[in-house]
């Protein structure tokens, strides 16, 4: 029961860096420090999808999984609602090099109206 609980924690986290991924360049309008978290978290989602790697928080879900006695995906609440998010299916390569792109121009014009257009005093 642990194991499956904290492969659900990992399966949660790893949606909410996908999203800080796509979407983290946001709250650095708000906190402008956090560009030093969200910069390298960024060029680390760019680089999984442009190099067709797996992240570490997948096999960290899929250990823990293992470990607690589950050959796979079981049907639990946030399982169903949160895989075909994170694990889409019919992802090909070219679709993960658009990923990366979007990645990129998503943070790109985010950084670009906070550079140009909410200077601060």
């Amino acid at each position: 029961m642990i194991y499956r609980a904290a492969a659900e924690g990992v399966l949660v986290f790893h949606l909410a860096f996908i999203g800080f991924v796509m979407f983290g360049g946001l709250l650095v309008a708000r906190w402008r420090r956090l560009a030093l978290l969200h910069i390298p978290v960024v060029a680390w989602g760019f680089f999984i999808e442009f190099s067709g790697g797996i992240c570490p928080l997948t096999y960290a879900e899929n250990f823990l999984r293992v470990r607690g006695g589950e050959a796979g995906y079981s049907e639990g609440f946030i399982e169903h609602y949160l895989l075909a998010v994170i694990y889409p299916a019919g992802l090909t390569r070219g679709i993960q090099f658009i990923l990366a792109a979007v990645v990129v121009f998503t943070n790109a014009a985010i950084y670009a109206w906070l550079l140009f257009f909410r200077r601060a005093p």
